[in-house]
This record gives C-alpha cells, sequence and structure tokens, in this order.
C-alpha cells in the first residue's frame, strides 16, 4: 500500500494505492467507522489481477483534508458521491470499476446512477445504498430500529458531545456489535482508530446522520444533486450486489433487486458482518473481478 495526495474539488485527498497506473481503474470506498484499511487484503489481490486500485480517505477521515475553511463540513450523500467524481477528474480516470460499503458503497451507487457513463461496473455492501431522505421518518421493525440507536444518539447534542470524546470506544463497539463473527485484534483496530483523530471527523458524522433524517440542511452547493435522488434513480450498469448474512446492523436487501436494472446478481457471504471487503478480501476481489467480467460480457 502506497499513500498518494491530490486536490479533488473541495478537498486534499489522501488516497491509498496499489498496482501500476497503467491498469484497469478501480476506485474503492470504506465506510463509518472505517478506514483505507478495510482494503488492505483485497486490494493487493486485485493489483496482482492487472487493477490500478485507489481507495481514498473519505472526507472528515485520515489524512483527508478540506482545502478551505469556509467549505460546509457536510455529511450528506451528495457530498460522498461529489468527492468521488472530483478524485476520478483530479486522476483523469473517465471511467472505473467502482466499489464500496456503507458511506462509501452509497457514493459509488449515486455515480453510478446518475453519471453511468463514468462506471464500467459496480459492486455495492448492502445493495441500493441510496438514502431516500423524503421517507426517512418511516419507522422499520423494532429490532431494525434499536440497531440504529447510534444515528439517533448523534441526533442529540449529547451524541455529539459523546462522539468527540470516546470516538474510538464507539467505533470499537459498532465494529463489534455490526461483525459479532469477526475476531479483529487491537492492533486492526488500532490501525484504522487512527483516522478519526481528524478535526473534521465529529463534525462531518454528525452532518451524515442529521441530515439523512432532515434534521439539518444540506450544502445548497449539492442541492443538485440531492434533488435527483429524492426519486430514487434505478443503477443501470453491471452490478454485484452483496449482504453478510452475520450483518449486525442490516438486515438484508435482497429485495433491493429491482432498483437495479443492468446485469445483476446478488450475493451473501456467509458468517460475514457489515465490514465486507475487510472480514472476506478473496470473496469480495473476486466479486470485483467477477462484475468487471459481466461488464465485458455485456
Amino acid at each position: 500500500m502506497q499513500l498518494e495526495k491530490i486536490d479533488a474539488g473541495d478537498l486534499a485527498v489522501t488516497y491509498a494505492t496499489w498496482g501500476e497506473w497503467t491498469g484497469w481503474p478501480c476506485i474503492l470506498g470504506h465506510g463509518f467507522p472505517y478506514d483505507v484499511n478495510a482494503y488492505a487484503e483485497a486490494a493487493p489481490l486485485l493489483a496482482k489481477e492487472g487493477a490500478w486500485v485507489i481507495v481514498p480517505y473519505l472526507r472528515g477521515y485520515g489524512p483527508t483534508r478540506f482545502k478551505a475553511p469556509e467549505t460546509m463540513r457536510s455529511g450528506e450523500q451528495a457530498a460522498l458521491a461529489a468527492d468521488l467524481l472530483a478524485l476520478m477528474d483530479a486522476l483523469k480516470i473517465g471511467r472505473a470499476v467502482l466499489g464500496g460499503y456503507d458511506w462509501g458503497g452509497r457514493a459509488a451507487c449515486i455515480v453510478a446512477a446518475l453519471w453511468p457513463e463514468r462506471v464500467e461496473a459496480l459492486v455495492t455492501g448492502n445493495s441500493y445504498n441510496i438514502h431516500n431522505v423524503p421517507r426517512s421518518w418511516e419507522p422499520q421493525s423494532a429490532a431494525q430500529e434499536a440497531s440504529l440507536w447510534y444515528q439517533y444518539y448523534f441526533h442529540s447534542e449529547r451524541g455529539r458531545r459523546g462522539l468527540e470524546r470516546n470516538r474510538r470506544e464507539i467505533a470499537e463497539l459498532l465494529w463489534r456489535m455490526w461483525s459479532p463473527k469477526w475476531a479483529f485484534d487491537a492492533e486492526t483496530f488500532a490501525r484504522t482508530g487512527e483516522a478519526f483523530d481528524n478535526p473534521d471527523f465529529v463534525e462531518v458524522v454528525i452532518h451524515s446522520y442529521r441530515v439523512r433524517y432532515g434534521l439539518v440542511h444540506g450544502d445548497p452547493a449539492l442541492a443538485h444533486i440531492e434533488t435527483r435522488l429524492v426519486g430514487q434513480p434505478p443503477i443501470t450498469v453491471p452490478t454485484i450486489a452483496i449482504d453478510g448474512d452475520a450483518d449486525g446492523v442490516n438486515t438484508g436487501t435482497a429485495h433491493h433487486a429491482a432498483k437495479f436494472t443492468g446485469p445483476f446478481e446478488f450475493r451473501v457471504f456467509e458468517d460475514a458482518g457489515h465490514n465486507l471487503p475487510q472480514e472476506r478480501p478473496e470473496l469480495w476481489a473476486k466479486a470485483v473481478l467477477d462484475a468487471r467480467a459481466m461488464a465485458a460480457a455485456r
């Protein structure tokens, strides 16, 4: 793994990279509360197959920084997608295989839905990751509501202060709750925990979990993207969607299949939780290669 830096849109992005820049571009996104180490084992497998793998630290994580102090520290889904497009433009990547889960999967899904010409194929953890903000107040089952406790916690000032003070403790608890069969060690968590020391981490995270429920306003500069997402646009690019059957925060997304109108396959990783690429790196890498093959056969 090699770390590089580049100015892209509102950010000075630090990204991890594997393979040669002459290879086929593959951009993978991490989620909350994770970082680029989620792909530390899967990415080299893809590089061996000729990929140029790029894994950016998302806004608010690790060494990635906002370029201007006046830029809104937005965590909304449109911001993540805009960041991904800006990174592709900065790296002069016209078209790439995209993949991700959680926040990173959301960015990949949005770019695939709204700018399909930029996406060769998509691999998405938990399927259709685009928020339906107008319906965010529709209650789910009691079990699903209970699993979202951290989101409701972050809606309060107490939660914001808790995240500021206990960011590693909260993140490690979520890792254990969301991936109950993943036996990660203290060293593995500590490597990622450093990413939460970013000075904008708390503000970006809190905004993300408030704006998706309509509790705060989004960035006006991104309203044109959010407006297009209200209609929950379909994803037309070749896609492999994946769930873990031991995911402690997501009860399953097989019912999302209708949102994918191009070549599509749904997979379940046995005994895997929420952090799919880090828990099952070989299976994740295979899904990326299979999605690319699906696109080639189209």
